[in-house]
């Protein structure tokens, strides 16, 4: 607690309650030991190769090895920054790491295949990928889910409300407030199917992206295929190439925006919620206890929606930087993608923070049919665009000059003077009947 209470960022002291998940992704620990697993992993797959110095390398202890990313512990990654301490370099200490497991299992005469021929970007460009695409696929996709489901179910609901649409800001024709969330339903829907198909990509091929210092080592093997397929195969992530001695992160910043945009819809669901709770659409469910107001006992404020509103907002100009920044590097490469990519978990945080509040903000709604019909009542003039059409389908001379002529006053316009206004027309009873039969609570449309 008290290191919550000290903690800079919110996500790491109000929030982490719901954010601390994030943690075994996208913390320094977490990075730490991703990059031990790709270190582990490469080593393995030059045993598989084989090289000439690691072909009687006994496969039976890969088990070993593999233990030493799976069995990672806090005190693994204290010792790598104790060594850090040392090599001013992040990389590198995981490299001295690895090397002191090497010898405690009496494995020295392989430690110089660790880490053999690549540069740090060999392993960050995979190690984040990697943390980035487990996250998405384990946690985010499956949270953001439980909302499209909430909507899904709160709108089958509330497929049946009538519900006065409003067009800039003003009375429009009305529609049904479940068919209103369920635009959000399939909004969401189809950018998760955009978000499922853009590749979590990896530069895997040594200081300047040519595997110049294998190559030179061992120039019979095909280096660019034993890339490819250990970044595929081994970590299930595309290979990048040719590259420069970075990722492009295209990828990555087209999935940025994707995130941007799924969070960008979200806000513009809060927005409504809010409204519709200030046009009291919805009451609010209350906790015993809970104080709406310092000030004033009678508020229940729609805390949940604007928490969201709020987070997204910190998330989209993250995710905003971090789009428009990691595809741009001086040349073969500069140093600031580095201190940027430490920092993705943050956007990523905010964002499960406010799909948090949303939901809890969906939870407390109550509807309120009784608001909702009576700003139907208050408003007869919308069915005005149902008579016009009807009678341009009849011929009627001037139909939208006539119900302009009707609308467009400072009277109040009600059920009787639609009713008078049709009794007025000259046309054939049998489609007076059919306009009598129309309402603001059934002209819905489908």
């Amino acid at each position: 607690m008290e290191e919550q209470l000290r903690a800079i960022s919110p996500v790491d002291g109000r929030y982490h309650k719901v954010s601390k998940k994030l943690g075994n992704y996208f913390s320094e620990f977490a990075l730490i030991q991703y990059r031990v697993r790709v270190e582990i992993e490469y080593f393995i797959a030059l045993c598989e190769i084989p090289l000439p110095q690691l072909q009687n390398f006994n496969r039976a202890r890969f088990i070993e090895l593999r233990d030493i990313y799976l069995d990672f512990s806090l005190e693994d990654a204290q010792r790598i920054k104790e060594i850090e301490r040392t090599t001013n370099h992040d990389v590198k200490a995981v490299e001295y790491f690895i090397k002191e497991h090497f010898e405690k299992l009496e494995l020295q005469k392989y430690q110089e295949f660790i880490h053999f021929g690549l540069t740090s970007q060999d392993i960050n460009n995979t190690a984040v990928p990697l943390s980035l695409k487990e996250y998405i696929e384990q946690d985010y996709l499956s949270l953001l889910g439980d909302l499209v489901v909430t909507l899904s179910e709160l709108s089958n609901d509330w497929a049946d409300i009538p519900m006065l649409a409003r067009t800039h800001g003003q009375p429009a024709s009305p529609t049904r407030l479940g068919k209103e969330i369920q635009v959000f339903v399939e909004r969401l829907d189809q950018q998760m199917r955009l978000l499922r198909h853009i590749p979590f990509a990896a530069k895997f091929g040594g200081a300047t992206g040519n595997f110049n210092a294998h190559h030179v080592a061992y120039p019979n093997i095909d280096w660019q295929e034993f890339g490819g397929q250990f970044v595929s195969d081994i970590l299930d992530l595309q290979h990048s190439w040719p590259t420069t001695q970075i990722e492009h992160y295209d990828h990555m910043a087209a999935l940025f925006d994707c995130l941007k945009r799924i969070n960008t819809i979200i806000l513009d669901l809060n927005k409504d919620m809010w409204t519709y709770i200030s046009m009291d659409y919805f009451k609010q469910r209350i906790k015993e206890g809970e104080v709406g107001s310092s000030a004033m006992p009678h508020k229940v404020n729609p805390i949940d929606f604007e928490n969201s509103e709020g987070n997204l907002g910190i998330a989209n100009a993250l995710f905003e930087h971090l789009s428009s920044k990691l595809p741009v590097s001086r040349l073969q490469r500069d140093l600031t993608d580095s201190t940027v990519l430490r920092n993705i978990g943050v956007p990523l945080a905010h964002t499960v923070i406010a799909l948090n509040s949303t939901m809890r903000g969906l939870g407390k709604v109550l509807l309120n049919p009784a608001a909702l019909n009576a700003d139907l009542e208050a408003n007869w003039a919308v069915v005005a665009e149902a008579i016009q059409n009807i009678l341009r389908r009849e011929a009627y001379p001037k139909p939208y000059e006539a119900l302009k002529a009707l609308t467009r006053t400072n009277e109040k316009i009600n059920a009787e003077s639609i009713a008078n206004f049709i009794e007025g027309l000259a046309i054939d009873e049998s489609v007076k009947a059919e306009m009598r039969a129309i309402s603001p609570q059934n002209y819905t449309g489908i």
